[in-house]
This record gives C-alpha cells, structure tokens and sequence, in this order.
C-alpha cells in the first residue's frame, strides 16, 4: 500500500488483514486528515474515541470480517445508536436513535470503523449541502472550496474526494448520492426502490431521517466502482460485482437528457461517450419527449406530501421522544428548507397526492419500461449533472445558477433535472467520474438501468471506469 491515500477499500482492508498496516494507523491517518481538512466543513461530528476503541479491535483479533479495520464515514441523517444523528437540523442535534441503520448494521457487522458522521443540506432538503445551522455549517468542494460538492450527502463526498476516506454512506431521494459523487469526482449508487416496498434493494425503513419512504433509500458511495461494489455485497450479501465486457453493450442517449449543457460538461461527456465508443459500446441516440413533463407531475408532490407522516413513523421507531415534526419545522436554519417545510406543513401537495401515485408514477415508469424494451438497452447515459459545481451561496442554502451565461435558474432544480425522474421511477443509477473541466472541476457521468439491475450496473461501471479513469487528487 505505497500510497495509502489512493488505495482502494480492498487494498486497505487486505494491507490490515495481511498486518502490513494497523488498523490503528490507517483510523488514526482518517482521523488526523479530517481534522487537518476541517476547513471544508465534511463532518458534523468525529468519533475519535469509538473510532480507535473499534480499531484496537480489530488489531487484537477480536473483530473481523470482510471490512474489517476499514475507515467509512456515515451521513448524519442515517441513525447511529452511539452517536448523535441530527440530520444537519437544530431540533435533531441532541438526538440519539435506539439503533443503527440497517444498511450501516451490516457494514459494521463486517468490521468497518466509523470515524464520523457527515454534514449534509439540512434535513437532506437539498441538493447544495449549504447546510446554515449553526453547528453544521456549508460544505466545501475539494477542487474549489468557494464551490458546493453538491448534496445531499456533500459531506460524505466531500470527505471521500478529499482522501480522509475511500468510501462511505449517503442517502439518495432525487439525487443526493450521485449529484455530489458527479461534483467531487467519486462515485454515487443510487440502488433500486422501485415504489418502495419489497423491489427496494436496501431496507432501512424508519431508520434514516426521512423525506419520502417511496423515494429514500441509503446508497454506497467511494473513490471508486470497486469502494461502491464492495459495501453494496456486504448491504446485500450479493456476490461482488465483477467487469461486465462492453462490447455490445447498447445505452441509450436520450436528448433530454443532453440539451442545454454548459459547454464544459458537454465537452467532456461527449468524449467519454466516444472512448465507450471506442470500447465496442453502441450508444442508441433514441430520445424520450415526455419524460421531464411526465415527472414533474410525481416529484415535488410525493417529496412535500410524504414527510407529514414519515417523519412522525421515524421518530416513534427511532425512540426519540419529546420532538414533533412542528418541532423540527420550527427550528430549521437554512431559509431554502424553511421554504420546503412551509409546503409541507400547510399540506399543499395533498390534493394532488393520490393521483401522483396511483395513475402519474406509473405512468412514468411505463415511459422507461418501454425504452428499455423497444431499444433494448442495456441502461440510460447521461451527464449527471447539467453543470460543474457552482459558487456556494452562504445566505440562502440554494439560490440560483446559470448555465453558459444564460438566464438565472434555480440551482436546485437545475442540479436535479437529469438525477430525478429516474429517482421517481424508483430506478437504480451509477454515477462515476467522467473528466474534468478546463478549471479542473469534475464531471460525472450516469448510466440507469431497470428496476432490480444494480448487479448490472455496477458491472458496467467497473468497466466504464477502467476506460475512463479515476479522478485525480484535489489540491488541498
């Protein structure tokens, strides 16, 4: 392990199991660096303590396991029952869940160190990580910390990109684990849903501070496909993804995908595009018309309608008592999430609710089964996000952008366009590391497959990566 900074998870955990390294010396190297790079605001909370205790463990033999001795880092909105899990939002800081996530369970069970939780947009409300509650602060992209790593999960990205770790656990509703892996240069699963129930490939229901239990789901995110495929066979007790052959691989190109992208992005998605090309991969230059309209019907309203009773459900099954969701909305800091909250409270989605669900989500769905099937392909290409990583805003949490010097936008929803509607089709998607703009911010690249295609994907993506690359180490 010559340069333990850009070892993979494999090689660490081979290094301690193999006693080249200690697990004492690679926790106490994570835990120095991230106080070191304390700057870009990744972490809510370290635990340095719990961090060595685990560590010493596992030197003394007396934890094991396929991760044993690994360094993760946790979104601070996934519960941990040692640790505070605040979701970046004051009414939450004290409060202490009764138990571990599920997905985070196994991860432990396999003998992965926790060093810390990680900052995020408050409450996962958005998609810039500019979390404004006091004791969180606006998460810093490594490549230019004036600029946002994306969000929701920026702080477990942010810590990924800046090499405190190789790899760790975000959440996903439209986007959180793969626009901030697209905006840092790592990589984001977002692991099939479907409509919620048992087509989901992670279960941690009532475990995560929630925002929609249609939409949410933990996702694994690392420096690398291979850090990714890792957790996800330990999540799942699956068999570890391998390199799927690209040649005849077919994924489609959807216009809609591809208008109006800053010049930059498009540049280096395009030349991507051509090195697949390049592989033997057939791209299918096939759009789909009524997509964005057809999603714009589900999203807002299953995401403002659905916390009025997931967020009561996931207090009362975490055991924290004494708080209410009037509670939680009363306290929120960053005005971009005031604004969401105010929805939420006054209900002003309920109307459309049931029709959101029952007759305009799968109508979305259908959409994409049908391109799937009529072109057969093997997943959906696209750029991740539309732009690289904007300038943070330190007053609003969110505010606006713009695209090639075009009119402001919102950034949110202009961050979101490509990640959500496969989000609400409850699909799975890959985004991986693409290139690099010519002010060296990264561009990520995202394939989507069909509901319960996660294997699949990830292999494909071990191999995207191959031909692609890695990122290269920010210059901090």
């Amino acid at each position: 392990m010559a340069n333990s900074t850009e070892a993979t998870a494999a090689e660490i955990v081979a290094a301690i199991r193999d006693k080249k390294v200690t697990a004492v010396s690679v926790v106490q190297a994570a835990l120095d660096r991230a106080e070191q790079l304390k700057h870009l605001n990744a972490f809510i909370v370290l635990n340095r303590d719990g961090a060595l205790a685990a560590a010493r463990q596992v030197d003394a033999g007396q934890r094991a396991g396929p991760l044993a001795g690994l360094p993760i880092v946790v979104k601070d909105n996934i519960n941990t029952s040692d640790l505070p899990t605040t979701g970046g939002t004051p009414a939450l800081q004290h409060a202490r869940p009764a138990r571990n996530a599920p997905s985070l369970q196994k991860l432990l069970d396999a003998g992965a160190v926790v060093i810390g939780k990680t900052n995020l947009h408050e409450l996962a409300f958005g998609i810039t990580s500019t979390n404004l509650a006091p004791f969180a602060g606006p998460v810093r992209n490594p490549y230019d910390v004036t600029r946002i790593p994306g969000g929701s999960s920026g702080g477990t990205s942010a810590a990924i990109a800046a090499r405190i770790v190789t790899c760790g656990l975000g959440s996903d509703t439209g986007g959180s684990t793969r626009v901030p892996a697209a905006l840092t240069g790592t990589v984001g699963l977002r692991p099939s849903v479907g409509n919620g129930g048992a087509e989901r490939r992670y279960h941690d229901d009532n475990q995560v501070v929630p925002i929609s239990h249609t939409r949410d789901t933990v996702g694994p995110m690392g420096r690398t496909v291979a850090d990714v495929a890792l957790l996800d066979a330990v999540i799942t007790g699956a068999p570890l993804a391998v390199a799927a052959p690209l040649r005849g691989v077919r994924l489609g190109i959807p216009a809609c995908f591809w208008n109006g992208l800053d010049r930059d992005v498009e540049a280096v998605a395009r030349a991507a595009c051509a090195k697949l090309a390049g592989a033997g991969v057939v791209l299918v230059d096939i759009d789909m018309p009524d997509l964005f309209e057809q999603n714009g019907k589900v999203s807002f309203v299953v995401a403002l309608h659905e916390p009025i009773a997931d967020i009561p459900a996931y207090l009362a099954a975490s055991g924290i008592e004494g708080i209410t969701l009037a509670d939680i909305a009363a306290k929120v800091a960053s005005p971009d999430v005031v604004g969401a909250f105010g929805a939420i409270t006054t209900d002003a989605f309920g109307a459309a609710y049931d029709d959101a669900i029952r007759v305009q989500r799968p109508a979305l769905q259908a959409i994409y089964a049908a391109y799937f099937r009529d072109n057969r392909v093997d997943a959906i290409l696209f750029p991740t996000t539309i732009a690289p990583a904007p300038l943070i805003d330190e007053t609003n949490g969110s505010s606006e952008m713009s695209v090639n010097g075009g009119e402001p936008a919102p950034t949110f929803g202009t961050m979101i366009r490509n990640t959500d509607p496969g989000s609400n089709a409850g699909l799975p998607g890959l985004s991986l590391y693409a290139g690099m703009t010519s002010d060296g911010l990264p561009v990520g690249l995202e394939i989507d497959g069909a509901v319960g295609s996660d294997a699949r994907l990830l292999g494909l993506g071990l191999s995207i990566e191959m031909i692609l690359g890695s990122a290269p180490p920010p210059k901090l």
